[in-house]
């Protein structure tokens, strides 16, 4: 073979082999993509509403082992509270940081759903008025999430709790008003989402050892597009006296719908009474027909708690209560909006409209206590325009 051969033929062989290296190491490199988007994928919680996605979610999550370990096997001990979903128990990671860890219900039939709602809807969410995520757990049946712990129980505790009433002055009730507005206001405007909290009541309002207000239990939350103002479902969640008769009714729900929840516990932190303590008692009207009645007779201060009546500002208590009137009115379209109820709180340049007659919300107690067993799923609809243990933390209803 001459040399002019044998350099055509290296010539050729280079030509053969360059491109099948190139290949091999371009499919290598391929597979190593999809690999690892699958394997991404997989360790990726499903999306919910809307196609949401967490990313790195499994830095959020914690080995059983070491929830059972700091919660001392979910000893009874260590329980601080319960919802409809399951318990609470405060626990102590090894670094020595207090935990809230809630344990969702085995046998719920909604606990799932509720558990990736939670997770996907609080990962995303930082702001000093809502109760902190830390991670989850998934293991066996488990359905863990692991919140920050925050010492001072729920506001439910010192607003209904004779014995600590007086521990809530004025001024500590009208921060903790300010304080759920701005975390409302964040779900509602201020957030990368449009968040409808849908079950704003006292017991979802924990205190931190400042008494600093933090939003909690974001099981029922639904997700809004950016565009969207209002939706539909045939499945109503949430608490009697806190729900707005739109959505009780017909099931129609939108920013209002916590507005008018943000309006009954503006009330409520006022009176210290509890909404559904009127449907308990042999009173004819519930708190906001109190109220109502109240002002138009030119009395609102009868309204107050009598534990501020030596410690009050008179014209912040009546214009609190003129807020949550406006809060409460049955046309979501004449409730103000988080925004405007901040700015309300916090300057006294912000005229207030003249409220009318609220939503009475008579029910009786066969109505309070009738038992619902089916469930249906949302229906989304967009339009352009526009932890106590006594106390059930959500109620299902078919609306009319």
């Amino acid at each position: 073979m001459c040399a002019g051969e044998k350099k055509l033929s290296s010539i050729t062989i280079v030509a053969i082999v360059i491109p099948i290296a190139v290949s091999v190491v371009l499919l290598f490199i391929g597979c190593c993509f999809f690999c690892r988007r699958a394997r991404k994928k997989y360790n990726t919680l499903p999306e919910e509403n809307g196609g949401v996605e967490i990313t790195n979610v499994e830095s959020l999550q914690f080995d059983l082992d070491i929830i059972e370990a700091a919660t001392n096997k979910f000893s009874e001990d260590n329980k601080i509270g319960e919802g409809g979903f399951g318990a609470v128990y405060k626990g102590t990671l090894p670094n020595g940081q207090y935990i809230a860890v809630k344990r969702l219900l085995v046998r719920s039939g909604q606990g799932a759903v509720e558990f990736k709602n939670e997770v996907v809807l609080v990962a995303k969410l930082q702001h000093r008025n809502l109760v902190r995520l830390l991670g989850f757990c998934l293991g066996g049946e488990e359905k863990i999430l692991v919140y920050e712990y925050v010492p001072n129980k729920s506001l439910d505790y010192f607003l209904f709790e004779p014995s600590k009433q007086g521990e809530l002055d004025w001024s500590k009730r009208y921060k903790i008003k300010e304080g759920i507005a701005r975390g409302i206001l964040y779900l509602h405007e201020d957030s990368r989402l449009r968040i409808i909290h849908r079950d704003i009541k006292a017991s979802n309002v924990l205190l931190d050892d400042n008494m600093n207000p933090k939003i909690s239990d974001f099981g029922m939350a639904r997700i809004f597009v950016v565009d969207q103002t209002q939706a539909n479902t045939n499945r109503i969640v949430g608490t009697f006296g806190y729900m707005s008769p739109e959505y009780a009714m017909h099931g129609r729900y939108s920013v209002k719908s916590d507005v008018f929840s943000f309006g009954v516990l503006v009330l409520e932190i006022i009176s210290g009474k509890k909404n559904t303590h009127f449907y308990q008692s042999e009173l004819a009207e519930d708190l906001l027909s109190y109220a109502w009645k109240q002002w138009r007779n030119g009395t609102p201060l009868e309204l107050l708690d009598t534990t501020l009546r030596n410690s009050y500002s008179r014209n912040e208590v009546i214009r609190c209560i003129h807020i949550g009137l406006l809060c409460v009115q049955e046309n979501p379209a004449n409730r103000p909006t988080m925004a405007t109820i901040a700015l309300m709180l916090n300057s006294y340049s912000v005229m207030l409209p003249l409220p009318q007659q609220p939503a009475f919300l008579h029910r009786s107690r066969a109505k309070l206590n009738k038992p619902i067993t089916e469930l249906e799923s949302d229906q989304h609809t967009s339009q352009s325009n526009g932890w106590s243990v006594n106390e059930a933390s959500f109620t299902e209803l078919y609306p009319r």
